[in-house]
């Protein structure tokens, strides 16, 4: 059966794709990385879903893989209880977060189809940027971004990670934005 890339709906389970999360980030978590979908709550996946749009990708009715895209933040605002990055604040500019595909569905493409998705989505809305945060050990996502265009333009300490996160940012073609 055929993967399908569909926005995220009201009725769609919060308990099923914060599942999804889980087992996505748990190669991370064995490298040492904690990053927040590693273990985070489905009232975190609610919180973190609510802002913008939620992409899934469905395959016999389970969620394979997901991303979030949304809007910029006040600078005053907390970003998961954290001060918010410069460039998530900056006007113009759409955030990627918890781009996830189950270890089971890994190299068909669907992270790819996810981000297109969710920068589609972002040129849709009148975004000329996206950005997103991943960790500096994990270099092989940060090849993955950087392949789309992404540029590292920051660093962050989040609170209670192990880990210093690169902040990556990439221009939206006009086309995307059209």
């Amino acid at each position: 059966m055929t993967v399908a890339i569909r926005p995220l709906r009201a009725d769609d389970s919060l308990e099923a794709l914060t599942a999804l999360l889980h087992a996505a980030y748990a190669s991370l978590a064995a490298r040492g990385m904690n990053f927040t979908a590693v273990d985070q709550s489905v009232a975190t996946t609610r919180e973190r879903v609510a802002k913008g749009q939620a992409f899934v990708a469905e395959l016999d009715g389970r969620f394979v893989g997901t991303v979030a895209v949304s809007g910029p933040r006040a600078a005053e605002e907390r970003y998961l209880n954290d001060p918010v990055p410069a460039v998530y604040a900056r006007p113009g500019t759409a955030i990627l977060a918890q781009l996830a595909v189950h270890p089971a569905q890994r190299g068909q493409g669907l992270a790819e189809k996810l981000m297109d998705a969710a920068e589609a989505w972002a040129g849709a809305q009148g975004y000329s940027h996206v950005a997103l945060d991943t960790a500096q050990p994990a270099e092989d996502l940060q090849r993955r971004y950087a392949r789309r265009g992404y540029v590292e333009v920051d660093a962050v300490q989040w609170a209670g990670k192990s880990y210093r996160s690169v902040v990556m940012l990439k221009e939206l073609t006009k086309e995307a934005q059209a």
